[in-house]
């Protein structure tokens, strides 16, 4: 029996119009002989009533302390609220189908409270629902320990809850159905020309997911990649708008830019031979307080990183406590360009750096890898520099 995965967003589920689009969606693949598998997120925004952010509100303006057990609680009421309309949504249509919390689908894990790892799924019951020909409708971003508390795996994982039962079934494909265009060659509220892009390999969108763009969770990709299984973005609105990620060669060699705001720089002075234990002992303590390092270059007199802005008194706190002398520079973003073909090409950074250079944008700090650049530059910059990376390289 063929499955195939569907994951409808928050703002389609809010939307009655997007909704009964996205039930004549999986009409459509359920009379082409597919046993869809829905997944759905939370409806709406912070303010609208069933949303992640006001139920996590009304319980935190009473206590902001509540345990992360009963955080979780409450955080997966959204999806299981959506699941239940979506089902109501689906016989309206004349369609088979049950609404089924992450637990009741088999999504097994520990129990890290809010940002949970998926230990194992066991398939079995949504086997049973799909061997009746009855649609399963899955509560995204949620799970279950083996002991029985609920879970949540992290906010905005619904899509990577869709790809892990996806990879699991064997699905021929997971379709991500959003409110929006697919995947972008650059943010069109920075670059009026930004193209959607139609097809893209899982290793270039998982560097856009890693590196700003935000249509889909990295994990997602990550776990379908793993899996082989082709995913689509596709427009709930546009038939002909959509994204195909997949495993096959892409001809161009930069294929989008991204950029990620609010980045902190720091400059630390290790000139004395005892410095250099200390920034040892410093990085570990940034670890131990769940802080990720971004951009890091190691020079003999001096270490330069950037962190989150979020991190950034933690990170102070515990600078302050060592004898090193270091300065900040805050207002950053760090601006990428992805691509998987630039690998081997030669002059991709020299062209980056030449064009930023006569268009007067000073770069702070960089950083490679075989498919992505990434340049650090101030804030009041990184809008230029964003549309000059999409035209330089013709994107």
């Amino acid at each position: 029996m063929k499955t195939i995965v569907l994951k409808f967003g928050g703002t389609i589920l809010n939307d009655e119009t997007m909704r009964i689009k996205a039930a004549e969606n999986v009409y459509k693949y359920y009379t082409e002989g597919y046993i869809p598998v829905v997944v759905v997120s939370a409806m709406g925004r912070m303010g609208d009533p069933y949303s992640t952010d006001t139920l996590l509100q009304l319980v935190t303006q009473i206590n902001s302390k509540i345990d992360a057990r009963e955080l979780d609680l409450i955080m997966s009421c959204g999806e299981i609220i959506s699941s239940v309309l979506f089902h109501a949504t689906l016989l309206n249509c004349g369609l088979p189908s049950i609404a089924l919390t992450g637990a009741q689908a088999g999504i097994i894990t520990d129990n890290n409270f809010s940002n949970a790892t998926v230990l194992k799924i066991n398939t079995q019951n949504l086997l049973k629902v799909i061997d009746k020909k009855t649609i399963p409708i899955v509560s995204g971003f949620q799970g279950v320990t083996e002991e029985g508390d609920i879970t949540t795996l992290g906010r905005g994982t619904s899509d990577y809850t869709a790809s892990l039962i996806g990879s699991r079934l064997k699905a021929e494909q997971i379709v991500i159905f959003k409110d929006v265009d697919g995947l972008m060659s650059a943010d069109p509220k920075i670059v009026s020309t930004a193209k959607n892009i139609e097809h893209i390999n899982y290793e270039d969108v998982f560097q856009m997911a890693e590196f700003g763009a935000k249509v889909i969770h990295p994990l997602a990709v990550e776990t379908a990649m793993k899996a082989g299984i082709p995913l689509l973005i596709k427009s709930i609105m546009k038939e002909d708008i959509y994204t195909l990620i997949d495993n096959k060669g892409i001809n161009k060699i930069i294929t989008a830019v991204t950029y990620m705001l609010d980045r902190v720089q720091y400059i630390i002075d290790t000139v004395a031979e005892n410095d250099k234990k200390i920034i040892n002992d410093i990085f570990k303590k940034l670890a131990d307080n769940g802080i990720s390092i971004d951009l890091i270059n190691i020079f003999p007199d001096k270490k330069i990183f950037t962190i989150d802005n979020q991190s950034s008194e933690v990170a102070s706190e515990i600078l302050d406590q060592s004898s090193l002398n270091y300065h900040i520079v805050d207002n950053l973003v760090k601006v990428s360009v992805i691509g998987n073909r630039m690998r081997g090409v030669p002059g991709v950074m020299a062209k980056i750096i030449k064009s930023f250079s006569e268009n007067e944008i000073e770069i702070l700090q960089t950083a490679d890898s075989h498919n992505s650049i990434s340049c650090l530059v101030r804030k009041d910059d990184y809008e230029k520099a964003v549309r000059l990376l999409h035209d330089i390289f013709d994107i």
